[in-house]
């Protein structure tokens, strides 16, 4: 398995700096993009609309930022 190393990058997908583990891209298995647009692609994939996709993405950053 090939080790990601953390580091500071631009996503591709939505042009946010971000630091750490990447996330690959749904779309072409290769595009390593930031997480949140990971994870806006994961729960777009099972139809989770754009309006919850941000909620859920506020709520992570909440608890996430809380430690």
């Amino acid at each position: 398995m090939k080790t990601i190393e953390k580091q500071k990058a631009v996503c591709p997908k939505c042009g946010a700096e971000y630091f750490g583990r990447p996330a690959l891209s749904r779309t072409d298995g290769t595009t390593l993009i930031c997480t949140d647009c990971g994870i806006k692609e994961s729960l777009d994939s099972i139809g989770i609309s754009k309006a919850e996709q941000d909620e859920i993405l506020a709520v992570i950053h909440k608890h996430y930022n809380a430690e």
